[in-house]
């Protein structure tokens, strides 16, 4: 029974923090409340379909997969692109399909040609710390608007939604922070289900639509057949090094948190790319949003102790099945966004305590000083920077200038490597 509980607090978990993306996006494609949940459906599957295939033969970690936020960037753009390089809003839904498909192949060379494991060595305590620093700062904005109420159609703050969010982030601490082991370890599925009647009681409850069918499978190509243009390709090779970068350092982070449980793997890497191609390939077939290793779990593990891949695997299964019933995913569609913002608020704040902990294997630190000084400005400085003045340049460009969070990232690695370089080239100079 705690099993099939664990179970179900990962799949809440998971598709409340999922459940934004495929929305924002049929929203940017103008799609019929029919496609809509049709692509609802597709990312959650491909999401449950990810994790389960990571959770038993790819990484074996329970680290949940989540919507790429690379991914989402790539769709906004390409939204604003129709008119300009495509005819209508389906044509440039063909091209991501056939990006992702790109990506996945990538995926899955890069680990038979064993390169995964490169990559992943460039993953140095500085950079992971740099790296979830940044994921902090990035999604601390959107953790801010959320709980205060404010999205697109309602641009005003919310006092009411406000302070229902400030007493469900005090509820989940105490909750996280509870003597009980038992409330510690499902502290997140009660804040929900407290934040759920709370939201009840002072009317702000969003209507749960009606479902017209019982079971639903995902269609195979939605937006007809994928299409495969020069600009598209070039876009999904550099996304799928910028993917590898996010997922390394989600496990990276992840083995950390679970030093005591988590064996040395020395294939870990190489599984878990073959495992993103495979999702990458799923994604692009049934027109989903590309998925990605999500960093959150750590925070999620940290705040509730729930450390075994069983509990993660009946999550992933869950959320594949609930993907299937229509009137169940209406259901836990209809969670107020204000919810899972402030319970993932307190997983964040974890996460903090986690960057932290990284310094703290750190040799050399003036090295680190100066990469992380470098790279937070950079990433952070991007951040503030309006996406309107970047728009002028192509695609991926645009991908990587919008994302403060990749390009700190990028330029850690590159300082480090050239720092440390530099300090094994005097030392040889030196004898």
């Amino acid at each position: 029974m705690r099993m099939i509980l664990s179970g179900l607090q990962w799949m809440i978990f998971m598709i409340a923090g999922a459940i934004a993306a495929p929305i924002a996006i049929a929203d940017l494609y103008n799609l019929t409340p029919v496609e809509t949940a049709g692509l609802i459906q597709s990312t959650m599957i491909t999401l449950g379909i990810a994790g389960f295939l990571q959770g038993l033969i790819g990484h074996k970690l329970p680290i949940h997969e989540g919507p790429a936020g690379l991914w989402w960037s790539i769709f906004t753009i390409y939204a604003s692109l129709v008119g300009v390089l495509y005819t209508s809003h389906i044509v440039a839904l063909q091209a991501l399909c056939g990006g992702m498909i790109i990506s996945g192949v990538l995926f899955i060379l890069l680990s038979l040609f064993k390169l995964m494991d490169k990559i992943a060595r460039l993953f140095t305590p500085t950079v992971t710390f740099i790296y979830l620093l940044l994921l902090i700062l990035q999604l601390s904005g959107s953790f801010m608007k959320g709980m205060m109420g404010i999205t697109s159609s309602h641009t005003m703050f919310d006092g009411k939604v406000f302070l229902l969010s400030v007493i469900l982030i005090c509820i989940t601490f105490c909750f996280g922070n509870s003597r009980f082991i038992l409330l510690q370890r499902f502290s997140v599925i009660i804040s929900i289900f407290i934040g759920w009647l709370l939201f009840i009681i002072f009317g702000n409850m969003p209507a749960i639509p009606q479902a017209d069918t019982l079971v639903k499978l995902p269609k195979v190509f939605p937006f007809g057949r994928p299409h495969f243009d020069v600009g598209t390709i070039t876009t999904a090779c550099l996304l799928t090094l910028l993917l590898i970068t996010n997922a390394i350092a989600s496990i990276r982070l992840m083995e950390s948190v679970m030093k005591q449980e988590a064996s040395i793997d020395n294939n870990r890497y190489l599984r878990a790319g073959f495992t993103s191609g495979i999702n990458q390939l799923i994604c692009g077939c049934i027109g989903a949003i590309g998925s990605v290793p999500i960093s959150g779990a750590a925070g999620f593990v940290e705040q509730t102790g729930m450390r075994e891949r069983k509990s993660y695997v009946i999550g992933c299964s869950l959320v594949i099945g609930t993907s299937l019933l229509p009137p169940i995913m209406n259901i836990i569609a209809a969670i107020p966004a204000p919810i899972g913002y402030a319970v993932t608020f307190v997983i964040f704040v974890k996460m903090v305590g986690l960057s932290l902990k990284e310094l703290k294997s750190v040799i050399h630190e003036e090295r680190t000083s100066i990469v992380s000084g470098v790279s937070l400005l950079v990433g952070v400085g991007l951040m503030f920077i309006p996406s309107s003045a970047t728009i002028h340049l192509s695609p991926i460009v645009v991908a990587i200038l919008n994302n403060g969070l990749i390009c700190g990232s990028l330029l850690a690695i590159i300082l480090e490597q050239g720092l440390i370089g530099k300090a094994r080239h005097g030392t040889k100079h030196s004898h």
